[in-house]
């Protein structure tokens, strides 16, 4: 039976949907393609006839994972300033949902900074490239609810924050197993030394 169009193009995205889920749980390396298109329930060939590699797969799954959203932070791509949208209250909602144990415990449907940054640094100029652009959109999401009066300050607060948090969850990740009390006061902390700081 001949694949319509439309089916192809929605078998493109659940492969890239899979990809995206998967990767962010087990690595860049820790997934096969196989595995990849059982889990969008299409054939191990079905792969390459949407993507010339896997390199150029987990390129485009990356970028899907950037699009990746927690509830806070939706809707902060709108033109509202953050005065006018309550940009300390949606500050104060993005870090404490970002620092959480769900966020922790379901990388899948997390952050792909902190779940592929260290696979994205040795893939390559570029999967770096992709990732950049998707750390990017991020700072400039912050921007937007970051306290300050300039763009350059409010960049500075942007990048600190955001790199605080994900190497926060990074290190609650790896620790959480060998010592939950840990890896729950990585979370906390942060959550509050950023909240005293007027950064979250």
């Amino acid at each position: 039976m001949k694949v319509t169009k439309a089916q192809a193009a929605e078998n493109r995205e659940g492969i890239v949907d899979a990809a995206a889920r998967l990767y962010r749980e087990k690595g860049l390396d820790g997934v096969g393609i196989a595995e990849i298109t059982r889990d969008a329930g299409l054939t191990h060939g079905g792969l390459y006839r949407h993507f010339d590699s896997k390199e150029a797969l987990a390129r485009e799954a990356c970028l899907r994972a950037f699009e990746w959203t927690i509830t806070p932070l939706e809707g902060l791509d709108s033109t509202e300033s953050s005065e006018a949208a309550g940009g300390d209250a949606k500050l104060h909602a993005m870090v404490r949902s970002y620092l959480s144990v769900d966020h922790r415990d379901h990388p899948g449907e997390g952050c792909p900074a902190a779940a592929l940054a260290t696979d994205a640094a040795r893939a390559g100029p570029e999967m770096s490239e992709v990732f950049a652009l998707g750390v990017e959109r991020n700072i400039e999401r912050f921007m937007k609810v970051v306290p300050g009066d300039d763009d350059a300050g409010r960049r500075a607060r942007s990048i600190v924050t955001l790199s605080s948090m994900v190497g926060a969850l990074v290190l609650a990740r790896a620790t959480a197993a060998g010592d939950s009390a840990l890896s729950e006061e990585i979370l906390a902390t942060l959550c509050r030394e950023l909240a005293s700081s007027g950064l979250g």
